[in-house]
């Protein structure tokens, strides 16, 4: 039974652009549970979702993200409802359970997801809204970023119908530390050596390598394993951005519900301003980034890129390389 939530955007002033604002288009968020019986139900999803869709009537693209190691995916419901107000469909599947699945298999029930999307999301939505297959964003926060980028890579079989047309890495992170990294084993330290002829942004926390303080001070996102690891090794065209005063789960809601989400609040290091800033960010890059590469319209990308201080969190200095 698909479980449904209402809500009806409203724009907001724009500044330099308005990309890092909420977009006009209404929306409603769709949870979808996997059924016991999904192992004989081809239509139910191999993997429980959350889906933040467009109401108007249309033909959208379509995003997938991945969440981080042991998070839920419903965590991330503000962010996914600021890229699906500008007129995107949004699917975030709950890759894990009570236990969390090893690397391989994650990755595994991440392509399952994607072969079920041609045939299975479509009755899920709302009467009249279509999503375009062909422009398909696939996206990960943390080791869920990991993931991504491991299917990407080929890692997983996935269907030739669904051809992933864009990479975005949120804060991503490949293990533990250079020498205790997740499998499948993706980066090889090798300048630009991912095999990808797609689109490719990595977003990076700038306190994400900072342990939480005295007591905790393993870092969520260790130097050696992080985004900018993966961006090295990322082929034009690709592009870094860094939230320099946030860390690796200030994306995430302002409070996450459950044993889990209370947990996800102090493992890592956080930033000191409102998440609120970080969320308007990160939607905003990956919004200006699909609508560059899967709408043909660059101005919002160029503009950030070229002033990352119009953006509401603190950004470095922006690394863009164009094919």
């Amino acid at each position: 039974m698909a479980l449904v939530e209402k809500n009806m955007s409203s724009a907001q002033p724009a500044l330099t652009t308005s990309v890092f604002y909420q977009g006009n288009c209404p929306f409603e968020c769709i949870t979808e549970e996997t059924p016991l019986s999904s192992c004989f139900d081809s239509s139910a999803p191999p993997k429980p979702l959350f889906i933040v869709t467009p109401t108007v009537a249309g033909t959208y693209p379509l995003i997938l993200l991945h969440h981080g190691f042991y998070l839920r995916n419903y965590f991330y419901k503000e962010l996914l409802q600021h890229i699906a107000s500008h007129g995107f469909i949004a699917v975030a599947p709950q890759l894990c359970g009570v236990v969390p699945p090893c690397g391989p298999e994650e990755v595994e029930s991440g392509a399952k997801v994607i072969n079920w999307l041609p045939k299975g999301l479509q009755p899920l939505l709302p009467e009249n809204v279509v999503a375009d297959f062909t422009k398909f964003a696939l996206a990960g926060h943390s080791r869920g970023g990991k993931t991504a980028f491991a299917i990407a890579l080929g890692r997983a079989k996935t269907s030739l119908s669904l051809k992933i047309s864009l990479l975005i890495g949120i804060d991503p992170v490949a293990g533990a530390n250079r020498y205790c990294r997740t499998r499948p084993r993706i980066l090889t330290y090798s300048p630009q050596s991912f095999d990808l002829s797609i689109p490719v942004i990595v977003i990076g926390a700038g306190l994400g390598p900072e342990g939480k303080n005295a007591c905790m001070s393993k870092p969520c996102a260790p130097d050696g394993v992080n985004h900018k690891d993966f961006f090295y090794e990322c082929k034009p065209p690709c592009a870094h951005f860094v939230v320099k005063d946030y860390g690796h789960m200030d994306m995430l809601d302002d409070d996450p519900q459950g044993m889990v989400g209370a947990v996800s609040g102090c493992m890592c290091k956080n930033g000191t301003g409102p998440r609120e800033l970080m969320r308007k960010t990160v939607g905003g890059i990956v919004v200006a980034f699909l609508n560059a590469y899967l709408n043909g319209d660059d101005r919002d990308l160029v503009a950030i890129v070229g002033d990352p201080d119009s953006s509401p969190a603190k950004l470095e200095p922006v690394e863009f390389i164009r094919a």
